[in-house]
C-alpha cells in the first residue's frame, strides 16, 4: 500500500545520503526501481527523491556503478550522462584492495528460468522497444509496473532455490574470484564455498540489506544499520 511504499523510500533515502557521507562507492545491484524506460522528455512520477539522492553521491565524489537487472531492459544513457554511473548490462569483474569481485544480478542464471530468457530477448528486441515508445507515458508506465509486479509476485512466492547460482559462484572461484554477489533472488545469503564468499543481496522490500566491503572482508548488513 502507500504507507508502506512510502516507508521503503524513506529508508532507502536514509541509506544512501549514509553511503553520501561515509562510503568511497556504492555498486547498486539492478532493479532499483520497479520500472525504468527512458523517454526522451519524461521522468516516472515517484523517482525523483531518489534520483536526488543519487545525484548527491555524485556530488560528494562517490564512484557509482550500477548492475542492470531484469528491470532494467531499456537503461540507456540518463544514468550516466545525469547522474554519473557506471552502467554495466552484463556481469563483470571488479578489483578492490587485491580481491576480486564477480558481480551479477542474477537474472538468467537458474536454469529452469527459461521463460525468463525468451522475455529478455522480446524486450530487448529494437523494433519492440521502438514501438514501446510511441505508447504514451500515461499509458506505458502503468502497463510496466504492472508488469513488473506480476514478475516479482511470482519470484516471491517461489521457495528460493540457489543451486545454479552456487555453482556458477564456485566455478568463478575457480577462475580466481574471491567473491561472487548476485541479487534478483530477494533473499538475503552468505556462505563460505570452496574458499571464496558466495552472497545474495537479498532486497529492499522486505529485508533491507546490504554488504560492505572494507577491503579485509565482506559482511551483509541490516538497515537501519548494523554496521557501527
Amino acid at each position: 500500500d502507500a504507507a508502506a511504499e512510502a516507508h521503503k523510500q524513506r529508508q532507502l533515502l536514509a541509506f544512501l545520503k549514509y553511503v553520501s557521507e561515509n562510503g568511497e562507492r556504492l555498486f547498486i545491484m539492478g532493479d532499483l526501481f520497479d520500472f525504468w524506460f527512458e523517454y526522451r522528455t519524461v521522468i516516472p512520477r515517484g523517482y525523483m527523491a531518489v534520483l536526488g539522492a543519487l545525484s548527491q553521491l555524485k556530488e560528494n565524489g562517490i564512484d557509482l556503478h550500477y548492475v542492470a537487472g531484469n528491470h532494467d531492459f531499456w537503461v540507456r544513457d540518463f544514468l550516466t550522462e545525469e547522474m554519473g554511473f557506471n552502467m554495466h548490462f552484463d556481469p563483470i569483474e571488479y578489483e578492490i584492495a587485491g580481491k576480486r569481485f564477480f558481480l551479477h544480478h542474477g537474472d538468467g542464471v537458474a536454469k529452469f528460468d527459461k521463460g525468463y530468457r525468451l522475455m529478455k530477448r522480446v524486450f530487448r528486441y529494437p523494433p519492440n522497444i521502438f514501438l514501446y515508445s510511441l505508447l504514451h507515458p500515461d499509458i506505458g508506465i502503468p502497463l510496466a509496473k504492472w508488469v513488473a509486479n506480476l514478475s516479482r509476485n511470482h519470484q516471491k512466492d517461489r521457495d528460493v532455490d540457489d543451486r545454479d547460482y552456487r555453482e556458477l559462484a564456485l566455478e568463478k572461484f575457480r577462475e580466481g574470484c574471491d567473491y561472487a554477489i548476485f541479487g534478483h533472488l530477494h533473499q538475503p545469503i552468505l556462505a563460505e564455498l570452496d574458499g571464496g564468499v558466495y552472497m545474495n543481496l537479498g532486497d529492499w522490500m522486505r529485508h533491507f540489506t546490504y554488504a560492505v566491503f572494507d577491503e579485509q572482508s565482506l559482511k551483509l548488513h541490516h538497515w537501519p544499520t548494523d554496521a557501527e
